[in-house]
Formats: C-alpha cells, structure tokens, sequence
C-alpha cells in the first residue's frame, strides 16, 4: 500500500514539476537562464543557430509539457504506459548530460567538491520516469 502511494506521489509531482517548468520556459526568464546549458549542449547547441533564443525554450517547454501530460495518461492507460514515458525518460538523460556538458558544473566550494545540484536533482526525477517505464502492467508493481 505505502509503495503505490509513493509511486502516485512521485509521478504526480514529477509531472507537476515538469509541467510547471515547462509553462515557465515561455518566460524570456527561463529562456536566458537555460542558454548556457543549450549553448555548450553538443546535441542542442545547433538549434540557438536555427532559431532564436525564446523559441528554443518554447520547444523545450512543449516537450516538458507533453512528457508530463503523457507521465498522468501513463497512470489511467497502464496498455501505453512504456510509450507514454518514453519521451520523459529522454528529456532526463539530456537534462542530467548536462552535468558533463556544460563547463564549470563541478566546482569546489570550501574544500569540497559540489555541483549544480538543480540538475543533479534530476537523477531523481529519470528514476521516477524509468519506474514508470518499467512497471509491470499485467502484475500492477
């Protein structure tokens, strides 16, 4: 019982997360505090030569839209439950290579090393989208 609670839990507020981040990437906000990542991304840096700025994030934004609709059609269609979390687990690899992307993500502060924990959180949040992946529909667990 408490494992499905913290399974709906996780997943709720995974997607709720995505979704949230998702709508404020359509802030001219959010699109300059992502450009650094994107800029030194070797499989994102070609879109800010293709298009601008704000509508990189736009894209981006779409698709964590997407991936958080697709994470709560996941809980009521457990049939597409490993196609609906595809694109979720592919955004948190990107966003976790972004650890070894971009320069200056690994820095010592006070004798010791840390990082840009706001990403490394996402390691989190690709279990939670793997868990979703790899659910057993036919046994529930």
């Amino acid at each position: 019982m408490m494992y499905k609670i913290g399974y709906y839990i996780s997943v709720a507020f995974t997607a709720l997360t995505l979704f949230w981040l998702g709508l404020f990437k359509y802030t001219p906000t959010e699109a300059n505090s992502i450009q650094w990542l994107v800029s030194n991304h070797f499989a994102m840096s070609w879109m800010l030569k293709t298009w601008t700025l704000q509508t990189v994030s736009n894209i981006i934004g779409t698709i964590e839209i997407l991936s958080a609709i697709g994470m709560i059609l996941a809980l009521f269609i457990p049939k597409y439950q490993k196609i609906l979390a595809i694109p979720s687990v592919v955004l948190f690899v990107v966003v976790v290579s972004f650890l070894f992307t971009t320069p200056g993500m690994f820095k010592q502060v006070d004798g010791m090393w840390v990082t840009e924990f706001f990403i490394f959180k996402d390691f989190v949040l690709l279990g939670v989208c793997m868990m979703i992946f790899g659910k057993n529909t036919i046994t529930n667990e």
